[in-house]
């Protein structure tokens, strides 16, 4: 007995020094595989913003430019020496604003009902349905809007207030555009809260109802706003869907009823005519491309700064 005890201890560290966690040169070429697409991906990000920026320089160099005529200005007319960014920013933020309001409620909507009310069955069934939406082209999204929806608004503003080109439905289909994305991601992060946090609510006597809104949705709320943020990004760079239905001439307004052309539907229009290498003209559409990106990336801090604060009530 005394030698079998003696032995014991032995055998344990003998035992939890076979278990140790022995290192794979499989994993060492993923994590390096992984790394590698870390640096590429800061590299690339670097790489267009100095693009951007070399360009937008030789846009902001011309004599005939000033910054604050770029940024204060409401005017948007290269060709005769008018360079408010505004007149495009307008567009953008309105389009994105109305693609917003459609996705964001109706997506979280779907993804809380896939994820907390739908059998496996129906789960199975409906999301794929769901996510066919974020395969159809953009060309024919526009196309919908201009064909489809606007008809149908018209009748209810009136011709005279809505012409064929116009901001609301084109921020209206791009909401339908980005609805599945939305539904998509947020609906894995709802069904990512442990099932333990339901049946917490439940034993408390909360309806499933008070458990989704007031238990899951706020433990899922970091995907959910990542969901959301993804969705401000490809609502703010979306190009075909305004490009065909909001409008093709600079025009500051936040009507959604006004024609009014974006800042992608603005480089679209441009960058496909045979613009000299060097104008003003060419550059730019670099100064509004680097306008762009600023745009899109205060977005996301913002998104993310107010996802980060609400969250804390829930820490």
């Amino acid at each position: 007995m005394d030698a079998t005890a003696k032995e014991t201890p032995a055998a344990n560290l003998f035992q939890l020094a076979s278990l140790k966690r022995k290192r794979r040169w499989s994993e060492n070429l993923i994590e390096l595989s992984l790394l590698f697409v870390g640096f590429l991906t800061i590299f690339i990000t670097i790489s267009i913003v100095i693009v951007l920026g070399d360009q937008a320089l030789l846009f902001f160099n011309d004599p005939a430019v000033t910054l604050k005529e770029f940024f204060t200005e409401t005017k948007w007319q290269p060709q005769i020496g008018d360079f408010g960014i505004w007149a495009l920013v307008s567009a953008t933020l309105t389009t994105s604003a109305i693609a917003i309001l459609v996705a964001v409620p109706l997506g979280l909507s779907a993804a809380v009902y896939l994820s907390e009310y739908a059998t496996p069955r129906t789960r199975s069934f409906l999301k794929p349905i769901l996510e066919v939406l974020a395969g159809i082209p953009t060309v024919v999204y526009g196309y919908f809007a201009l064909l489809f929806v606007t008809p149908i608004l018209q009748p209810i503003f009136g011709t005279e207030k809505m012409g064929v080109y116009n901001m609301l439905s084109a921020g209206i289909v791009m909401g339908i555009m980005i609805l599945p994305l939305i539904s998509s991601m947020s609906e894995d992060a709802l069904s990512a809260v442990p099932r333990s946090l339901r049946e917490a609510a439940y034993a408390m006597g909360a309806t499933p109802l008070e458990a989704s809104t007031q238990v899951v949705f706020p433990a899922a709320l970091s995907g959910i706003g990542a969901a959301v943020i993804v969705g401000i990004s490809r609502a703010v760079g979306e190009t075909m869907i305004v490009a065909i239905a909001a409008g093709a001439g600079p025009n500051f307004s936040f009507n959604p009823l006004d024609a009014a052309e974006t800042m992608t539907g603005h480089i679209a229009r441009i960058s496909g005519g045979d613009l000299p290498y060097g104008t003003v003209d060419y550059t730019s559409l670099f100064a509004i491309a680097l306008m762009l990106f600023l745009v899109t990336l205060v977005l996301n801090l913002v998104s993310q700064w107010v996802v980060s604060k609400f969250r804390e009530q829930y820490e």
